[in-house]
């Protein structure tokens, strides 16, 4: 999986953060390995223009998602190829106008920009939420991913953590070598 950030949005964010958020979402909507993404971080001007262009709507948003390529041609049908790697396109986040939504929520930042990541992940793979349908159908997978994705960090925090100490037991008793 292959994704490429740039940040245009003069904001310190947290890349390491989305880059985890996004394939972990990715694998878990089962997409190709091989897909790409792009994600940009840009100003509340740059997303005003934007949401305007493309929504027809005033002022900046939180995050717009821009497909690129159609990811089941052929689906269905029994002589159909294997779906192969595909773009998926672009996710443009606006971090100084998702820190104010985090402030109004009373959640931190960190937790918006994951949540605004996953959102366009969705977005890019057909997921909408203009209808209530849809809305409750989109929010609750992403809801869902989000709640996965905490977990599997949790254990990797933890698992991190156990070599960490493992690794400081066997120096310390002699089994292994010190760094330094």
């Amino acid at each position: 999986m292959s994704i490429e950030l740039a940040n245009e949005s003069g904001v310190d964010v947290p890349t390491d953060l989305v880059l985890d958020a996004a394939k972990f979402a990715i694998a878990r909507m089962d997409v190709h390995p091989g897909a790409e993404l792009s994600v940009i971080f840009v100003d509340l001007d740059t997303m005003a223009d934007l949401h305007m262009k493309w929504m027809d709507l005033p002022g900046p948003t939180d995050v717009m998602s821009f497909p690129m390529d159609e990811l089941t041609p052929g689906a269905g049908r029994p002589d159909a190829a294997e779906p192969g790697p595909a773009t998926l396109g672009d996710i443009v986040l606006c971090p100084e106008f998702a820190a104010a939504q985090a402030k109004e929520a009373h959640h931190s930042f960190e937790h918006e920009m994951a949540v605004l990541t996953v959102h366009g992940v969705l977005h890019l793979l057909g997921y909408d939420h203009a209808e209530p349908e849809e809305e409750r159908e989109m929010f609750g997978l992403q809801a869902a991913i989000l709640g996965e994705w905490y977990d599997d960090r949790r254990l990797r925090d933890h698992s991190a953590r156990q070599a960490q100490r493992d690794d400081d037991l066997l120096r310390k008793i002699g089994f292994a070598e010190d760094e330094s």
